[in-house]
């Protein structure tokens, strides 16, 4: 029986499971969402906020800790540079699993995996006092597209493209041996 075990098994032995977290999280740093059935995304989301937890902690073993799932020392940067920082002041709910359509050939629930806050973004046009003093860039004009060559254009060629010269008759005076 399985009392008290919180994890689902998705169907997996225990290796493939982990490992299916993990890449799944390992997308979730670096696309900042990804789309999934609602059970891995629930399960995902689990891992993913240990991982900012970890970040904003920011010690050293807690970043041997999220490379051990990461498996990327570049992740595990922007994990701790980029992503915990945005959740400094808020004790937990930093990722957001949000309900889908059905999947069209199983009928399987889809959700979507995001981080509950973006970047802040900067404001495109100031305001108020600063918008008279602020410089604006010149405009630049629209380039046409340059026209391609005739051979970019050209239909590539397929993969039997070549043999399709071998399999046809060469003429009705031909014969075959």
């Amino acid at each position: 029986m399985r009392h008290a075990k919180r994890n689902q098994r998705l169907s997996r032995p225990s290796e493939q499971r982990e490992a299916l977290l993990d890449s799944l999280v390992r997308n979730l740093v670096v696309h900042g969402q990804i789309t999934t059935t609602h059970a891995r995304a629930k399960e995902a989301q689990r891992l993913a906020d240990r991982l900012v937890t970890w970040g904003k902690e920011g010690s050293i073993a807690s970043r041997r800790r999220a490379f051990r799932i990461l498996q990327d020392r570049t992740l595990v940067k922007q994990l701790f540079t980029d992503i915990a920082p945005r959740f400094m002041d808020s004790p937990g709910g930093f990722t957001r699993v949000m309900r889908l359509q059905r999947r069209q050939g199983d009928g399987a629930e889809q959700s979507l995996l995001a981080f509950s806050r973006l970047p802040a973004l900067q404001p495109a046009v100031p305001t108020g006092a600063k918008a008279a003093q602020a410089p604006r860039a010149p405009a630049t004009p629209q380039r046409p597209e340059p026209q391609r060559a005739k051979e970019e254009t050209k239909k590539p060629k397929g993969m039997f493209e070549g043999l399709r010269k071998l399999w046809t008759r060469k003429g009705k005076g031909s014969t075959s041996s």
